[in-house]
């Protein structure tokens, strides 16, 4: 959308240009422009450095490091192109470098940019504390996160799905854009512009971001229970059947082996409280129905009162259940398992001959 000058004659369209047009130098005038009025990207900022390369065998330069007030380091990432390039890479790497400073290296790299050759840290100290509402350090808050600012004059569609995906996995990073417009008198407007996040929606898109991030962990948790839950289980039935013996742990919520007939599975299956074992039918519901018809010698053999459901559209399970999941204190697991694995052996001892012998 343009931008308009109101004036006697009404509304006038300023003409939009380019940086390159206008011939303004990323480093030499817009970063520098920048660099005095870093309010204009973010009014939480603090400037901590200009072309920050204090780390070893790299030469590579951060554009503005800075410092939020949140105690959170800040990489600002110019380019005056209009697709921005592969800023978000450059911007990822410059993160992870700077990611470990603390307190007194940034009182110093403050201090240090302001005079190389007669660096006052303790003016550089006082306002870093000033800026960031302090009496004293706290290096518990220091630098937890490492925030990315892009600033270009505009973003191509490969640049901005990478935002949004590093967004939808915790990484704070935002584009903001600057686009340049010159008015009929010759001056140049520079409207800019936050587009990742939308401003209005950056609220939002934050406890959107914590609720992914808990369910991220959540899940990531959940996946490796589950993994050491089957790696003790399958250790344990090994040295008393070969049902499983060729079975690899996983992180999925069941185990499946085979009764050496297809369509008929013989699964350990476990959920957060409970677990169970049981002998799952691929959609026959004639299968079903014949073992049906052999309930009562099945559960004798068994030795106890089996589950039998018809899944409608699916198949069907006969499932004996034992108390205790993988969310279960560890302390347990060795009972949980020991019970499983007897169950799996009576359970294959009651149907295997059974399975075999249902006429097609």
């Amino acid at each position: 959308m343009p931008i308009f000058e109101f004036g006697s004659g009404g509304l006038a369209a300023a003409e939009s240009t380019s940086f390159e047009g206008e011939r303004l130098q990323e480093r030499r005038d817009i970063q520098s422009a920048l660099r005095e009025r870093i309010d204009a990207i973010d009014s939480n900022l603090m400037v901590l450095a200009e072309e920050f390369s204090d780390w070893q065998d790299s030469s590579r330069r951060i554009d503005l490091l800075c410092l939020d007030a949140n105690a959170n380091l800040v990489v600002v990432e110019l380019k005056r192109t209009e697709d921005g390039g592969h800023m978000e890479l450059q911007a990822i790497r410059y993160a992870a470098m700077v990611s470990s400073m603390n307190f007194d290296q940034a009182v110093d790299t403050l201090a240090r940019w302001r005079n190389r050759g007669e660096p006052d840290t303790d003016q550089a100290r006082l306002d870093v504390l000033s800026f960031l509402g302090w009496d004293e350090p706290d290096e518990d808050s220091f630098a937890q996160e490492t925030r990315i600012v892009l600033v270009a004059a505009d973003f191509g569609k490969e640049l901005t799905t990478s935002v949004m995906w590093l967004r939808d996995r915790g990484v704070d990073v935002r584009c903001v854009r600057l686009k340049p417009y010159r008015l009929s008198d010759g001056r140049v407007l520079l409207d800019i512009q936050q587009l990742i996040p939308l401003p209005e929606a950056a609220d939002f898109q934050t406890k959107l971001g914590v609720k992914k991030l808990a369910e991220r962990k959540n899940r990531a948790e959940r996946h490796e229970l589950r993994f050491r839950f089957w790696q003790s289980i399958l250790g344990r039935a090994r040295e008393s059947t070969d049902l499983h013996a060729n079975r690899s742990p996983g992180d999925g919520n069941w185990i499946s082996g085979a009764t050496g007939r297809a369509g008929f599975d013989l699964s350990y299956v476990t959920r957060q409280r409970d677990s169970q074992v049981e002998l799952w039918i691929h959609n026959d519901k004639e299968a079903f129905r014949q073992l049906s018809a052999d309930r009562e010698a099945i559960e004798t053999e068994f030795g106890a009162p089996l589950e039998w459901m018809d899944v409608e559209g699916k198949g069907a399970r006969v499932r004996f259940v034992v108390d205790g999941g993988y969310r279960s204190p560890e302390e347990e697991w060795p009972r949980i398992h020991e019970e499983l694995i007897d169950a799996m052996i009576r359970l294959d001892r009651a149907m295997r001959r059974r399975v075999h012998a249902i006429r097609p």
